[in-house]
């Protein structure tokens, strides 16, 4: 893993995240050096999805209305059926998201996750991956579906499901430590 000292990343979720799509990217990235935050809707602990049945809280480090992407490097979105499925119908978490990729930042979303990524636009003429029951809405947004573990596109890095999450925190490591990325018009 490259090292990631003096870099900041927020991981944006809520009830009902895949356990180990949240909790793997925070320690990897943490014991990298960066300084991560577990970011919410709301205050307090967010509740994950362990496979299938609840699984473990993580405390919530920032509450959303009160954090900025001015403030990170990079934001990671776990998935999970449920917790980007709550987060896609919240204005303040998708301009959140839109303000990552405005600003050139790395966004990255595993399994489930590229749905926020529908909702937000920034899949129009992208190539990406995603867990396969969200290929179909990919390809419906204008993204380039691919069947990859991870897939990176100027910045904006999808992976597939919870089997691929030391790819997928390798790349999200890389792509920081590149810096901004200049984007061409999709």
């Amino acid at each position: 893993m490259q090292d990631l000292n003096g870099k900041s990343i927020a991981i944006l979720a809520t009830n009902g995240f895949e356990q180990s799509e949240l909790e793997v990217p925070l320690n990897t990235l943490r014991e990298a050096g960066a300084k991560v935050h577990v970011v919410s809707l709301e205050g307090g602990a967010i509740k994950g999805w362990d496979k299938d049945d609840w699984g473990n809280s993580v405390p919530v480090d920032k509450v959303l209305s009160s954090t900025s992407a001015n403030d990170y490097d990079a934001l990671v979105l776990p998935g999970g059926q449920i917790n980007p499925d709550l987060l896609r119908v919240e204005t303040d978490a998708l301009d959140f998201i839109k303000a990552f990729w405005e600003q050139k930042k790395v966004v990255a979303a595993i399994c489930h996750a590229p749905w926020l990524l529908v909702e937000t636009g920034i899949v129009k003429g992208r190539k990406v991956t995603s867990y396969p029951s969200v290929k179909t809405d990919v390809i419906n947004a204008g993204g380039l579906w691919e069947d990859s573990k991870v897939v990176t596109d100027q910045g904006l890095i999808t992976s597939r499901n919870p089997d691929d999450l030391d790819a997928f925190c390798e790349k999200i490591a890389e792509e920081i430590n590149e810096g901004r990325h200049e984007r061409r018009a999709a």
